[in-house]
């Protein structure tokens, strides 16, 4: 993934819900936050769409035919692409008690029964929204610094190459003075690396 992409790209927010009624219900809560929201209407749904793009977090219905929250959670941390990305559930204030450890079990970074406060869903969103974009960040500074320690060893292989040229039949101060030259230039990229890292 380039530069350009790690920055370009919106935090996604994943719901996963198999009735209509509570995905309209979320996006109205969420649609402050102006980001993304992407509808998944079953697990197998809500696993095609993690596949396609990256998302900030994923709420997640523990009660759907077919494949449930549960097994759904299960699948997404499974896989490498998606493992990283938040789970939070949502169930009925009716559900068996059991269901917030099993879900905790599976991976999930939080667990709301509904009907839930849209400020604290809004809230605990909002924070894994943050950590995305700090994470994005991250990944923004770490590609810049493979950037920058590419075109040093660049540059520390041409000097190689001109001292091995100095100690033959070339003018050996010509080479000394192309090797200070270059020298020169790769004092003056760690120097500017050290100045970005801490700016």
């Amino acid at each position: 993934m380039s530069t350009e992409d790690i920055t370009d790209e919106r935090a996604g927010i994943l719901l996963v819900d198999d009735m209509e009624d509570n995905l309209i219900a979320l996006e109205a809560v969420l649609r402050s936050l102006n980001e993304p929201l992407v509808r998944a209407r079953s697990g197998e749904e809500a696993m095609k769409a993690l596949l396609r793009r990256r998302f900030a977090v994923v709420l997640l219905d523990v009660r759907m035919p077919g494949m449930d929250g549960f097994e759904t959670a299960s699948n997404i941390k499974r896989l490498d692409q998606t493992k990283d990305v938040p789970i939070i559930f949502l169930t009925g204030a009716d559900d068996d008690s059991g269901y917030a450890f099993r879900g905790y079990a599976t991976g999930a970074a939080d667990y709301l029964t509904k009907p839930f406060d849209p400020w604290v869903l809004r809230a605990k969103v909002t924070v894994f929204l943050d950590l995305y974009r700090k994470n994005q960040q991250l990944e923004l500074l770490l590609a810049q610094e493979q950037l920058h320690f590419g075109e040093m060893s660049a540059r520390v292989a041409e000097l190689e190459e001109v001292l091995d040229a100095g100690d033959g039949e070339h003018d050996e101060r010509a080479a000394l003075a192309t090797a200070r030259e270059r020298l020169g230039e790769l004092r003056r990229l760690v120097e500017s690396n050290r100045r970005g890292r801490s700016g």
